[in-house]
């Protein structure tokens, strides 16, 4: 009785498709609300701080003088809180999470200065 069990379970298993994916060949689909690692877009940031006083862990600092912005991966606890309080939505949430690493790094971005106007320029935005 138990083998006749045992050969449906067998054919039921034969013809249906896997319950798992081949990982490596086949990378996880993220869902659409799926909160992975904080992303910035340095060049629109005006280093108000709001991000920073805003999370949880303390994960966020922010150099206003020296214009620089820095993140410790694996303190942050993907909560969301600094994208939502960023004024000017240079912060959002992207679905990949942070890949393992044997120690914890601190990621810095720095915004680039502006190029300075040459002379021709400065006497036409004079004028306008």
């Amino acid at each position: 009785m138990n083998m006749m069990n045992f050969t449906k379970t067998v054919l039921k298993n034969l013809f249906s498709k896997p319950a798992t994916r081949n990982y490596p060949a086949q990378p996880k689909e993220f869902f659409a609300r799926t909160r992975g690692h904080v992303e910035i877009e340095i060049q629109s940031c005006v280093f108000c701080g709001l991000c920073s006083k805003k999370c949880p862990t303390g994960a966020i600092t922010v150099e206003r003088g020296e214009k620089q912005w820095s993140i410790e991966r694996f303190g942050c606890i993907q909560c969301g809180y600094c994208v939502e309080s960023c004024p000017k939505k240079c912060l959002s949430m992207c679905p990949p999470y942070p890949q393992p690493e044997a120690q914890k790094p601190m990621e810095s971005y720095v915004q680039p200065e502006p190029e300075p106007l040459e002379k021709n320029e400065k006497q036409e935005n004079a004028e306008q």
